[in-house]
């Protein structure tokens, strides 16, 4: 297993020439799952969507092609992929000659699929497809209408989160722009929108944003957090069914938005936020 500190996060790279898949560089789930109280079997389904809008390569005539791609890693994937170490192998296709985007998308499914441990999906979508490209916030009621006073130095773990169990099940999804968290190795703020949808007694909502506020600490990778929350909430609140959807803003040319749920549901779809 290939240890974070030997990954290209947070160091000097050079700008890759030649087509080379090794650059990708792998990170086992199981380690911040085992600090979780994950154990075997995984209390929820999900995907990580990964959008990259600085790809390129070269065509048959050494002309330089455009797309923008989306990826879907799958929650069940016994690895993640360290970001900087994929946009670095996306930068290493750009002299790299394909016969056309089909040839580029199986190359990319083939690398990619093989480092993740799992199926990852790939779309590519021509420049001309942006056209219809919109832009759509998450619908909810919104958690940072709350005018509540917030300890600053305040961890997630130090905020208690609650369900009036006297209160009838509700059907909700509450959202927040303010879940702002921190790269593991270094320090640089991650920035993201959430949805939190449940069935079940209704959560206490000024907690709730405290607790998405206090993230604000926190160093860790943008799955890891969308799990924790995730696993947070549903301990303390046992909602019947709880997703969690969070899209962090770009970096380096990737946006990352994970999805975890505890119910059969479909895949949300991949709508650009306006941070994003």
């Amino acid at each position: 297993m290939k240890h974070l500190h030997n990954a290209p996060l947070g160091k000097a790279s050079d700008n890759p020439e030649q087509y080379d898949p090794s650059l990708l560089f792998p990170i086992a789930r199981e380690v911040n799952r085992q600090d979780l109280g994950i154990q075997d079997r995984l209390p929820f389904l999900g995907v990580d969507i990964w959008n990259a809008y600085e790809l390129s390569w070269l065509n048959l005539k050494g002309k330089p092609q455009i797309g923008i791609a989306e990826f879907i890693v799958p929650a069940d994937s016994p690895f993640m992929i360290e970001s900087k170490s994929w946009k670095l192998y996306l930068n290493s296709l750009n002299f790299h000659t394909f016969a056309n985007s089909d040839e580029v998308k199986k190359t990319l499914e083939k690398d990619l699929s093989e480092v993740a441990g799992a199926r990852v999906g790939v779309k590519l979508l021509d420049p001309q497809e942006t056209k219809s490209f919109r832009f759509q916030d998450f619908s909810g009621t919104l958690l940072d209408r709350l005018d509540i006073e917030v300890d600053t130095q305040t961890k997630p773990d130090d905020v208690s989160l609650s369900a009036d169990e006297k209160s009838s099940p509700c059907e909700e999804v509450l959202v927040s722009h303010l879940l702002k968290s921190n790269c593991p190795v270094t320090g640089q703020p991650d920035w993201a929108s959430i949805a939190i949808s449940y069935v079940g007694q209704a959560i206490n909502q000024e907690q709730l944003l405290r607790y998405l506020i206090a993230f604000r600490h926190v160093q860790e990778f943008h799955e890891h957090c969308v799990e924790k929350i995730f696993l947070d909430i549903h301990r303390q609140c046992r909602p019947h069914k709880l997703s969690v959807y969070a899209r962090y803003t770009r970096r380096g040319g990737l946006d990352i938005n994970p999805f975890r749920t505890n119910f059969n549901t479909a895949w949300p779809d991949n709508l650009r936020h306006a941070r994003q």
